[in-house]
């Protein structure tokens, strides 16, 4: 697996030439530049798949998710996913994880030590069926930083496309995770897009409560 470390800036550059990766393209938008190595250089190793992570320095402040989407439009491979700086992959995670998926699976949750499956924190998703899901977008465009991966999450349970293998590791190692406060702009957007089911996509009652 490859790594590349960019600047949120330079993902202009990619406009004009779409980045190709084989097999999956991990984005990691990150602001501590150590942190981000040490994680990136512990999911190659480990990896046992093709691939690539692409390290990406919010130099521009724009946030997870806008980055997230950005890099998605300008890349092409068959899996794309994303993850933080504060990750710790356990090994064969990506190998396992694509296990999962199979060939009847479009969207996968890491084990990130936290939802247990419930939320894929980090995920894995086959570029076909992610592309379908916002207009070319990865995520719903008007996250910030945080339920983006939980609405993502609800789309592919809804129609049993969502994946999880416990042993497929990417642990989220943040020391104060707890007890920081979720996006509050973020938390209301989720909340007004559950109201309307998600464009009338979530039609299972169970679903709808299952995250708050």
């Amino acid at each position: 697996m490859q790594i590349e470390y960019i600047s949120s800036t330079d993902l202009k550059d990619y406009l004009q030439q779409a980045m190709k990766v084989e097999g999956a393209l991990m984005v990691m938008p990150f602001t501590n530049t150590s942190q981000a190595q040490q994680a990136a250089q512990l999911m190659a190793s480990r990896a046992d798949a093709p691939g690539m992570v692409l390290a990406i320095h919010d130099s521009s402040k724009v946030g997870f998710a806008a980055i997230v989407n950005a890099a998605f439009k300008v890349s092409q491979s068959p899996y794309f996913g994303y993850v933080a700086q504060d990750a710790y992959a356990g090994r064969q995670w990506l190998k396992l994880a694509l296990e999962a998926l199979g060939d009847k699976k479009s969207f996968l949750g890491f084990n990130d030590g936290k939802w247990a499956g419930a939320l894929a924190g980090f995920g894995l998703a086959r570029r076909e069926w992610a592309k379908n899901n916002y207009a070319g977008n990865f995520f719903y465009p008007e996250y910030q930083r945080h339920y983006a991966d939980a609405e993502l999450t609800l789309l592919a349970l809804q129609t049993g496309l969502y994946a999880y293998d416990g042993n497929s590791v990417l642990v989220e190692v943040d020391w104060r995770k707890d007890g920081a406060p979720a996006d509050p702009a973020d938390k209301a957007l989720f909340a007004k897009r559950k109201q309307g089911r998600f464009d009338g996509r979530i039609t299972s009652k169970p679903l709808l409560d299952l995250i708050t």
